[in-house]
């Protein structure tokens, strides 16, 4: 049974710990958080009684297996990044594996930053897009994995929220169901300022023209002025959605519903209850981590170099907007790239 620990414990994280009733191979054994009124809450809540209000303190005297940095990218009240140094953190005290939230960077310094910790860390750092572990998206994948649509042709895929809020949920599901392949060009438009200034930095709307390494032509489009697929009384969270065209078929995916189109089955669809299926979901991006854990060969499919990869794509369809032209991925994103925003934007 291996023993993890919370850093952060807000609403975020009450649903990493909700998760763990499928949960089979760990079990909550501390919690951290400044806030000792939340801190407390959340113990009696989760029967935790190891509680700290100092990092160092826990990781040191409970040297957990699994760390969940459940925390905001921005210290609250403040501009200052904190993904990075909880991460050097975790990764100094040699935590073994880390479940950091999404998003893992908001602009080109971090994101740089990170990228050069995931090259020396010996921690297993996961990023939390679990829409991946989705019950009825893990059936679709498979059926694409299978054959059943046919040779894939062409993916679209989209998010209601600001690309720094959504696009790392998306842009994760477009490489789940095509192996983790690599982005190599981008072709990108940007608009809105109004979220610039924000504690996530990003324009209001991006759209992409992606290529990915496997030959793969993927559109991509981010922000409120996306269609809706929900209902006006929804948030714009609500809208997420990934859709796989092949020679035989499609699966679409989305936020409250889902679709396939298949040779041998015909058209089938129906309604999701997404709540069920993500905290379902968070239990199995938990249990995925400590199968990596047992087992090297195992790697989970949000670690830490795939995202860093995904959120490349992301910074590159920014500067694109910039610049007016196609970026080959990877590439070096420029420092100040958010004061390029705004004077563009």
């Amino acid at each position: 049974m291996y023993k993890s620990a919370f850093l952060g414990c807000g609403g975020r994280a009450r649903a990493h710990a909700s998760a763990y009733r499928f949960v089979k191979s760990g079990k909550i054994a501390a919690i951290c958080d400044m806030n000792e009124d939340q801190l407390n809450r959340f113990g009696d809540d989760f029967d935790v009684s190891s509680r700290y209000t100092d990092l160092d303190e826990m990781l040191e005297k409970e040297k957990p297996d699994l760390l969940h940095i459940v925390t905001a990218p921005v210290l609250r009240g403040t501009n200052q990044r904190i993904r990075y140094p909880l991460m050097k953190q975790a990764s100094d005290h040699g935590v073994p594996a880390a479940i950091v939230e999404k998003p893992i960077a908001v602009e080109s310094e971090d994101w740089k930053q990170i990228a050069g910790l995931a090259e020396e860390t010996k921690t297993k750092f996961i990023v939390n897009t679990q829409l991946n572990f989705h019950p009825k998206n893990l059936e679709l994948k498979q059926d694409v994995a299978d054959g059943k649509i046919g040779e894939i042709k062409f993916i679209d895929a989209s998010a209601r929220s600001t690309p720094v809020d959504q696009a790392p949920h998306v842009l994760q599901l477009v490489s789940s169901y095509i192996d983790n392949s690599r982005p190599t060009r981008v072709l990108g438009q940007i608009s809105g300022k109004e979220q610039l200034d924000s504690a996530q930095p990003s324009p209001m709307h991006a759209a992409g023209h992606v290529l990915y390494e496997n030959g793969l032509h993927v559109s991509v489009a981010f922000g409120t002025g996306v269609g809706t697929m929900a209902s006006d009384n929804q948030g714009v969270h609500c809208h997420k959605r990934v859709f796989v065209v092949g020679t035989e078929g499609f699966v679409h995916w989305r936020f409250s519903s889902w679709e396939r189109a298949t040779r041998v089955n015909g058209y089938e669809g129906g309604p999701l209850n997404y709540g069920e299926q993500d905290i379902e979901a968070q239990g199995n991006l938990t249990e995925a981590a400590f199968a990596w854990l047992d087992d090297e060969n195992k790697q989970h499919p949000t670690h830490l170099k795939q995202s860093l990869a995904e959120f490349n794509l992301l910074l590159g369809i920014y500067y694109s907007g910039i610049t007016n032209k196609i970026i080959d991925l990877p590439f070096e994103p420029p420092d100040g790239l958010m004061d390029s925003l705004r004077g563009k934007l």
